[in-house]
């Protein structure tokens, strides 16, 4: 098992990133509004989005060079732009998810303390996993956390399976594709499988797996399609999971700051209450994996693309520029939770369209940068056919949305 997963890295903790938000929230919502309908569109979508994150780990593999590095070569204005939505979605995701950590983990020990405690508790524990050893830490606690969400998600889909109940007699199926669904639509494919700026985290990744292991080079393709389709089949586990627990049912779906609460209810309410507990601890994971590679992946994103705008490029891997901005990123997340968490939940499906909105520009600047190596003809077709597709729901989102 350990030669195996010496195999993976930047892989596995991308696909660790991409379960909290894009899975949880939207894949289950998927399944609990619209059953299995939308499992295609699933698949489609990641295969749309799959040149793009392709290229994050060729780019970097051929040229020891981050996506950063190659944004400040086209120039500074690139640079910019990614970090503006980058800033910003350091501080809604890791505030947000800390905050649904906590109010998990309070669930989960018996101890009555107050939220804020917990969030703190979460917020000290990423700097303590990652403040020194950073990359080694991430990617050993990335590798477990993906290894027991497989496992505990399989359980709790074969419970699902035998607790599903029959849909009322006079039930009609709902229409995924039309008007009303383009606002849930949209929230879904700019988390799927997970925003378009994580290709950036992990070019990153790359360049820091080739420093340990300078092997990885010829096995990046094993971790990066091995861990992309691990993403798309749990996406689809978890769709599966909202279709057969909520579809149907007289249950209020998923919605607001809340849902989590909504999300252990309703599981507990159908399959039943001795396995609450269980779905608590598989949501934890969920939400603690995605947060903590997003505090690790964002404060390095923060500390290059600042230090490349100072063109100080000798800082852009310095360990101590790294642990200031983690140091900065858990501190924003703090001061948000304390003062404004009751906005975090509708801070979230905004920063999930802003990721849908950003996600052509960032998917075009990757496929640019593609141009300085040879790649296959059909990845390149794959991209052109992603980029139109990217561009085109845009332009439907700002007319009908």
């Amino acid at each position: 098992m350990k030669d195996f997963l010496r195999n993976f890295g930047p892989g596995i903790i991308m696909a660790s990133s991409a379960v909290g938000g894009s899975h949880i929230i939207a894949s289950t919502q998927a399944g609990a509004y619209f059953g299995y309908q939308l499992a295609l569109f699933i698949i489609l979508v990641n295969l749309l989005k799959y040149p793009f994150y392709r290229f994050a780990f060729d780019y970097s593999t051929i040229h020891n060079k981050t996506l950063l590095q190659g944004y400040s070569e086209k120039g500074k204005a690139y640079l910019w732009v990614f970090l503006v939505f980058n800033a910003f979605a350091t501080v809604v995701n890791v505030a947000g998810g800390t905050l649904l950590s906590a109010v998990l983990l309070r669930m989960l020990v018996p101890f009555d303390l107050s939220l804020q405690f917990y969030s703190i508790l979460i917020l000290l524990s990423y700097l303590i996993i990652l403040y020194y050893k950073q990359y080694k830490a991430l990617d050993s606690v990335s590798k477990i956390i993906m290894l027991f969400l497989t496992i505990t998600t399989i359980v709790a889909l074969i419970l699902a399976f035998s607790q599903t109940s029959a849909k009322p007699v006079d039930f009609i199926e709902p229409n995924p594709f039309q008007l009303a669904s383009i606002p849930f639509l949209i929230a879904l494919m700019g988390w799927m499988p997970s925003p378009m700026e994580l290709s950036v985290s992990s070019s990153i990744w790359v360049v820091e797996k080739n420093k340990l292991d300078p092997e990885y080079k010829k096995r990046r393709l094993i971790d990066f399609n091995g861990s992309y389709l691990v993403t798309i089949i749990l996406a689809l586990m978890f769709m599966s999971l909202g279709a057969l627990v909520q579809y149907g049912q007289d249950i209020t779906p998923l919605s607001g700051g809340k849902f989590i609460n909504q999300f252990i209810d309703m599981y507990a309410v159908s399959i039943g209450e001795s396995t609450r507990g269980f779905i608590t601890f598989v949501a934890l994971i969920c939400i603690y994996g995605t947060t903590i590679v997003a505090v690790d992946g964002y404060s390095r994103c923060n500390h290059q693309s600042i230090a490349l705008l100072k063109d100080k490029t000798t800082e852009i891997f310095s360990h101590k520029g790294l642990q200031y901005s983690m140091l900065f990123t858990t501190t924003v997340a703090f001061i948000v939770i304390q003062f404004f968490s009751s906005s975090i939940g509708k801070m979230i499906p905004f920063a999930m369209t802003a990721s849908f909105l950003s996600a052509p520009v960032f998917a075009y600047l990757n496929y640019s940068l593609s141009k300085q190596y040879e790649k296959p003809t059909w990845l390149t077709i794959l991209a052109l056919l992603g980029l139109v597709y990217l561009a085109s729901m845009v332009v439907v989102y700002f007319i009908f949305a």
